[in-house]
């Protein structure tokens, strides 16, 4: 049963440290309009690769938002934000985020757009928007060379490796510090979602309809409990367990990704007769390990284009590790594939395979907006203060999953050291005049572990799609038609499953890639960005 809060007494309500804002009126005030023009050639092209989206009038804009929410007449900074029209009788803005958080919007409208359906392309317009900080609303960028390779072994061998990565996470925080301070005190969650909502303002809807996938379900889920009469038709695909944002967070990550490994593992040795690695998961569990442990010892350097040779792509075991770590976001033919071809390739006697593996998969889920990654987990809650603590789980974690667990750990621990202060969780829940929303989980998804999915919909109401066996993190227009079809006829009727919780089957695990298509990279839509 709802539990509803009184609508006189929302105005006067504090969440978590913050004023919940006062629901507008019906009779909502109109405000300036987004003013549209041209596009970067960059979208232009990317768009251009949807044959769905020929014709199609893309769109791009600016808008100026307060820095700071508490002071709106205070300094302004830009939000950039994208458009593909709507080709039939308008229904709608269907408002987009890919998560992150660090990732960027302007460019996940275009296939979001792209692999719909007609029917839906013609009744919403498709919104993307660069969060704050990120690409045309600030490009953070601390320091471009903290992931230059080789980099030393995630995993530590002695206090001086320790030192090692706590020195590089204290300069990192100090970097951002230094380049962005201002700016880092206003990189929460509730800051995008305030954002959010004077988006919904300057397109002039009433309502605003969103999907947000992966950490977009964190920040629709704090939307929706700032701003629950101003929700229209909302999804939320792979979902954050608000209880455990964020250092929880990432140790149930680093316990799913070792168990996606593993599987990724088990479809290398079962496809033995095209790779050629190992007959039994076992054994190409075994020769990754291996490969990762002579990388340790030496790394390699491998000139991919003949024509020039002293460009030199550098792997050692960190970089491998980041390679393979995006096995654990989706089941597809072509990152299994490239992976499953840079194993072959080195059991062969090449290291072509893991460096083209780096090229493509590693270097962009490294670094692909870590800046604001960083600025928004380490000021959305307060991490654990001592190292101690953080040493004593990443220990026990490791021992029995240790696939990326000092991975994730020193990727995440400029938190020990974040210049801006941070914050209070905010108590993402129902609140009155919230409608029914459709969320989306597969049951092995490793970015987001499955019990986010039941967690969030317990908290918000709604309904809960399951993809039982489903691996891929980001379920909607990934090629199952029963989760697109719930996916897409909610948004075009509002008409939500018959139960609360259903259940569909995940897709079958994909076969390898033809042999020339074996080193060729992912298709630029699998990109992973970030680590939500």
């Amino acid at each position: 049963m709802k539990k509803l809060i009184g609508a006189s007494a929302a105005a006067g309500l504090v969440l978590a440290g913050l004023a919940l804002p006062a629901q507008a009126s019906a009779a909502a005030p109109q405000h300036r309009p987004v003013k549209w023009g041209s596009c970067g050639q960059d979208l232009v092209d990317y768009a251009a690769l949807y044959d769905t989206l020929k014709g199609a009038i893309l769109q791009c804009a600016k808008i100026k938002v307060p820095l700071d929410h508490n002071r709106p007449r205070g300094e302004k900074i830009t939000l950039a934000l994208s458009r593909i029209k709507h080709t039939g009788a308008k229904k709608g803005t269907l408002v987009v985020n890919p998560g992150g958080p660090g990732g960027t919007g302007t460019d996940f409208a275009v296939p979001v757009a792209g692999r719909a359906s007609a029917k839906l392309r013609a009744a919403y317009d498709i919104v993307g928007f660069d969060p704050r900080g990120t690409g045309g609303s600030g490009a953070m960028s601390c320091d471009a060379d903290h992931f230059d390779p080789v980099r030393p072994d995630y995993n530590p061998k002695n206090k001086g490796d320790i030192a090692y990565w706590l020195k590089e996470a204290k300069d990192y925080a100090k970097a951002c510090g230094k380049k962005y301070g201002r700016l880092l005190k206003h990189m929460k969650t509730t800051d995008s979602a305030r954002d959010m909502e004077l988006i919904r303002q300057r397109l002039n809807d009433r309502k605003l309809n969103f999907y947000g996938a992966s950490y977009g379900t964190y920040l629709g889920g704090v939307y929706a409990t700032l701003f629950p009469r101003k929700v229209g038709r909302m999804v939320l695909d792979s979902n954050v367990a608000p209880s455990g944002v964020w250092y929880d967070a990432n140790l149930e990550q680093d316990k799913a990704f070792d168990r996606n490994l593993n599987i990724f593992f088990g479809w290398v040795a079962k496809h033995n007769d095209v790779y050629k690695v190992g007959a039994t998961r076992k054994e190409v569990r075994a020769f990754y390990y291996k490969t990762r442990a002579e990388l340790a010892a030496k790394p390699v350097s491998v000139a991919l284009d003949p024509a020039k040779p002293a460009e030199l792509t550098k792997v050692g075991p960190s970089e491998l590790e980041d390679s393979f770590l995006t096995a654990g976001y989706r089941a597809s033919s072509g990152i299994w594939g490239l992976l499953a071809t840079a194993l072959a390739d080195r059991k062969a006697g090449s290291d072509t395979g893991i460096a083209n593996a780096y090229v493509n998969l590693g270097a962009s889920a490294e670094a692909d907006g870590y800046a604001v990654y960083s600025a928004v987990q380490c000021t959305d809650v307060q991490w654990p203060r001592k190292w101690k603590t953080w040493k004593r789980d990443a220990e026990r974690t490791a021992a029995k999953h240790p696939f990326m667990t000092w991975n994730n750990t020193w990727y995440n621990s400029p938190c020990l050291y974040w210049p801006a202060k941070a914050g209070k969780p905010v108590d993402v829940r129902e609140r009155a005049g919230l409608p029914d929303i459709l969320l989306f989980q597969a049951t092995l998804d490793a970015a987001t572990p499955y019990a986010g999915g039941p967690e969030l919909r317990k908290r918000l109401g709604g309904h809960l799609v399951v993809e039982d066996g489903g691996l891929t993190h980001g379920v909607v227009q990934r090629g199952n038609a029963k989760i697109d079809a719930y996916f897409e006829n909610y948004l075009l009727t509002g008409r939500l499953p018959k139960r609360k919780v259903v259940h569909v089957d995940a897709l079958p695990k994909p076969q390898p890639p033809a042999a020339e298509a074996r080193t060729q990279g992912a298709p630029a839509d699998e990109v992973i960005l970030g680590r939500r």
